[in-house]
């Protein structure tokens, strides 16, 4: 055999040994600990769910699922850390719609749907519409009415320029009608607090953190964002119920994996994922924080975010909508 007849058999003999070696890797996988990185402080309902996701992942596979906190620059440092990860299914990250609204507003190191690989989503929740007691308002009908008669006399607050909380307000603004002042605040808890404290009116927020205050009678719940009724607070109705039925923005969180990560690993995490989804415990600790499983799989999760990020950008052009 001549020097090139050699050369091509050891190159495709190779070839073999690393096709080899990538599908035993694939097979095997995970044979490691994890790292499931959150752009957000401990504390959040992300973190929340991450932690919640990762115990169990860590008692299916055997392996540790490590949360990886990452806060801070809108986000983006949490998925720089995962743009840049090897691709190879042991990092990943959790995320929500900010995500895909923060690079329609601020110049991301990343692009947030090509720079990665929708691997599943997880759960969701819904905004809950909640008022200060001292506005004479008990129903969506009358917070339009309200705001009608008195144009840019209520403020809601948001948890930042940009933020969903802001954007759902947004799009209420835009669907009834009306015109109201945004305040940012530096987040959601100061965002509540300042709605429990009279300096704003209103406020579209998660249910987990609000639905205590509504309880108490510190603050008035308006209208929920869900399909249907919650179960903690069976008396507020449906935008749908109150009237609105074309209000759609919702919190959803999901997982993404680095570009390159082979559809095998990603495959079996989704799998992975779902499985859990479907188990009555899951359901019962979601259920527990006032969120639902949403079980899609990876091409379904794309399809969402994609569709998300194109509805988001069309409000953003619309209330000519900045980041702070």
């Amino acid at each position: 055999m001549n020097d090139s007849g050699k050369f091509v058999r050891e190159t495709c003999m190779g070839l073999l040994l690393a096709v080899a070696a990538a599908a035993n890797a694939q097979q095997d996988f995970p044979s490691r600990p994890l790292r499931l990185i959150t752009p957000n402080a401990p504390g959040g309902s992300s973190d929340v769910l991450a932690r919640l996701l990762g115990q169990k992942l860590t008692e299916g596979w055997g392996q540790q699922v490590v949360v990886d906190n990452r806060p801070g620059g809108h986000g983006f440092i949490g998925g720089d850390a995962l743009a840049r990860a090897s691709a190879d299914g042991y990092t990943l990250m959790v995320i929500t719609p900010t995500h895909i609204i923060t690079p329609l507003l601020l110049r991301a190191p990343y692009d947030p749907i090509e720079s990665f690989v929708p691997v599943a989503s997880i759960g969701s929740t819904d905004f809950l519409l909640v008022v200060h007691p001292s506005v004479p308002a008990n129903s969506l009908r009358d917070l339009i009415a309200l705001a009608k008669a008195r144009p840019g006399h209520l403020n809601y607050a948001s948890a930042g320029g940009g933020s969903p909380a802001h954007l759902a307000n947004a799009m209420f603004n835009m669907l009834a009608g009306v015109r109201m002042q945004h305040v940012p605040y530096k987040g959601g808890g100061p965002a509540l607090t300042a709605l429990i404290g009279g300096e704003v009116q209103l406020y579209f927020a998660i249910p987990i953190a609000t639905i205590p205050h509504v309880k108490s009678g510190r603050l008035k719940a308006i209208a929920i964002g869900s399909a249907i009724r919650l179960q903690s607070l069976p008396d507020v109705p449906t935008f749908a119920e109150s009237g609105l039925s074309a209000f759609d923005i919702k919190i959803w969180y999901g997982l993404l994996a680095p570009r390159a990560t082979p559809r095998a690993i990603v495959n079996k995490l989704s799998s992975e994922v779902a499985r859990h989804l479907a188990s009555r415990e899951f359901d019962r600790r979601l259920s527990d924080r006032a969120m639902a499983p949403l079980a899609l799989n990876p091409d379904q999760f794309s399809a969402l975010m994609k569709t998300d990020s194109a509805k988001y950008a069309r409000v953003i052009k619309s209330a000519n909508i900045t980041a702070d």
